[in-house]
């Protein structure tokens, strides 16, 4: 069993760092296109402050010149989702079952374990940076399919347009999930709501020891409970 969740744009790189690993020729590949990049360019690409922008292209800079600090994955992005993990104070088996089944997914590293080393970066496959002519998402297919290779069971925290990355046949093997909040009577979909349930969410399945589907039924985390009358084989609604 794997569980798949996105990076974040937030990064604390106050913690302590990891000795890097090579990059894999894939990230490679994505470094040498960014790297053609001014600081204006990266200003007008990601549609950021003149700030961010010299900020990323620092950022780049290090990874082509092999200077940058790398950190663990988990710890370094720091968005909403993140930020709802819980990420300290690990027992041992709460560390084990994250570096056994939880994997993250990015645009310049591909598909990564929870603790792999990374550099802050900023790349998401929202981003229209052509690899070789082709898009970010059909330049990491192949790697992106070969992470699950012989993975029968996938739970998937990633947004639909992220799944795409992963082929057909991997994309049906996934378990999806939605979080929904009750209000005035009427079920309700909110962007900050879903972040902070997905960390929730993955907070629970770690201690929970979680491994199989029929055991997500019983969970309940931070208001959340499974509904079995909005949900299918394949997508689990959790409702507030």
């Amino acid at each position: 069993m794997k569980i798949l969740i996105p990076t974040a744009k937030e990064m604390n790189t106050e913690i302590p760092s990891l000795e890097a690993k090579p990059l894999r020729p894939e990230s490679q590949a994505v470094l040498d296109e960014l790297a053609r990049y001014s600081a204006q360019d990266l200003e007008n690409f990601y549609k950021i402050s003149a700030e961010k922008a010299q900020e990323e292209y620092d950022h780049i800079q290090a990874l082509k010149n092999a200077t940058a600090t790398n950190y663990p994955a988990l710890q370094l992005f720091d968005g909403l989702m993140y930020r709802n993990i819980k990420r300290e104070n690990l027992s041992k088996a709460e560390q084990t079952y994250l570096e056994e089944h939880l994997l993250i997914t990015s645009a310049f590293y591909g598909v990564i374990p929870a603790f792999e080393p990374i550099a802050p970066h900023r790349l998401d496959f929202l981003m229209k940076l052509k690899v070789d002519g082709k898009s970010l998402k059909t330049h990491w297919q192949t790697a992106y399919s070969e992470a699950l290779e012989g993975d029968n069971l996938i739970f998937s925290l990633l947004s639909s347009e992220f799944e795409t990355v992963f082929p057909k046949e991997i994309r049906e093997k996934m378990v999806t999930f939605k979080f929904m909040e009750e209000r005035d009577g009427k079920l309700k979909i909110h962007s900050t709501i879903s972040k902070k349930a997905r960390g929730a969410f993955l907070t629970a399945l770690m201690e929970h020891q979680v491994t199989l589907v029929e055991e997500i039924k019983n969970l309940s985390f931070s208001g959340f409970n499974y509904q079995r009358d909005l949900s299918t084989q394949n997508e689990y609604i959790f409702v507030k």
